[in-house]
């Protein structure tokens, strides 16, 4: 599964705006530097079915492959700036998710 995209599905509650806006400043330039692509947030999801409703933010970003994904998050300057997240935040998922290979 190496050459398809793949999804980053986020759920957290911001419990320190500061903290979390020092986090999101330089999220965006570390993203890119992997080959990330933000897609979306929502501060108000709606759950149609299922047992456990998320409250809080939603957030999607993608990779082009799982080796970027894992090399963003074991990137040594984003560590650094995920304590402002961790600090900021009570994160209740970060779960990646394949996207679908390549339909020939």
């Amino acid at each position: 599964m190496s050459d398809v995209p793949v999804y980053m599905v986020v759920n957290l509650a911001v419990t320190d705006v500061n903290k979390y806006r020092q986090y999101e400043k330089d999220f965006f330039p570390i993203l890119k530097r992997f080959g990330g692509q933000f897609v979306t947030f929502d501060d108000d999801p709606i759950t149609l079915e299922g047992v456990a409703p998320r409250t809080g933010r939603m957030i999607i970003f993608s990779f082009p492959s799982e080796q970027a994904a894992k090399d963003w998050w074991a990137d040594e300057e984003y560590q650094a700036l995920s304590e402002h997240r961790r600090a900021g935040t009570k994160m209740e998922f970060l779960t990646m998710v394949h996207g679908l290979p390549p339909r020939a």
